[in-house]
């Protein structure tokens, strides 16, 4: 069954998951306050750039499907202060931002009161979900889960696997935080890794050949891994890259 949603932000992610959604047949109203988002998206098959949020809402059929890709916090909150009033009974809201778990829980909450649906997705893939696939951890209750079941199996690697309805309303961000706790639990064990290795100056060690080594039949093999791999191919002294990462905001909080 296709369907017809709006997608509200269409950044890095918002946009590639608005282009995988409409390749799957559905039809995608997509709003972001940057005019370049908009243009950017220009051309695409099944999807339709409107200006404004109230133009969004007009376009979609009740029950209506809105996903939220914005970052977590004032703007999310904000976006949501400015959309429930558009919407009526019934319709579903969906934040795919990394939230806080509790956060989510509130949303629910305010939105249950209008009669409106939330869902609260994790989203992981990053620039590669476009072709990839997207790993999505969601949380709602299942009637919710259950109305934009087309839209995850269309942004999800298969249709029956990468995605998961953890439980009720918060425990989709709630999973997906402690899969970010995770992830940076492993780049950091790398990054140890690789810095003792390039330390030990007496064996001259090749790190883009061991690591492209590691990726085949060993029990550290993994995507994160790959990813590590292809970059020292190209850049093994590390000399493009600053020593620092931003903060996502993401990671583990109670």
């Amino acid at each position: 069954m296709n369907l017809t949603l709006g997608m509200i932000g269409l950044g890095r992610m918002g946009g590639n998951m608005s282009r995988r959604i409409t390749r799957a047949g559905h039809v995608v109203i997509a709003w972001d306050r940057a005019v370049e988002a908009r243009v950017a998206l220009a051309g695409e098959p099944r999807l339709v750039a409107v200006v404004t949020l109230e133009e969004l809402v007009a376009n979609l059929s009740s029950p209506r499907i809105v996903w939220l890709m914005l970052p977590a916090g004032a703007p999310t909150d904000e976006t949501l202060q400015r959309l429930v009033p558009l919407l009526t009974p019934g319709d579903v809201v969906v934040d795919g931002a990394n939230a806080m778990y509790k956060d989510s829980q509130r949303h629910a909450a305010t939105l249950a009161e209008r009669g409106l649906l939330f869902v609260d997705a994790g989203v992981s893939g990053g620039v590669w979900g476009l072709e990839n696939g997207y790993g999505l951890m969601v949380g709602g209750d299942v009637a919710a889960v259950r109305a934009i079941e087309p839209v995850l199996r269309a942004l999800a690697p298969a249709e029956d696997r990468g995605w998961v309805h953890c439980g009720p309303a918060g425990a989709g961000h709630f999973t997906k935080m402690v899969h970010n706790g995770i992830e940076y639990g492993m780049m950091q064990a790398y990054a140890e890794g690789l810095a003792l290795m390039r330390a030990k100056s007496e064996f001259a060690l090749d790190l883009p050949q061991i690591t492209e080594a590691w990726r085949h039949g060993t029990v550290i093999r993994s995507w994160l891994l790959d990813l590590t791999a292809e970059f020292l191919a190209h850049d093994a002294a590390l000399e493009s890259t600053a020593p620092f990462v931003a903060s996502s905001a993401a990671g583990c909080r109670n």
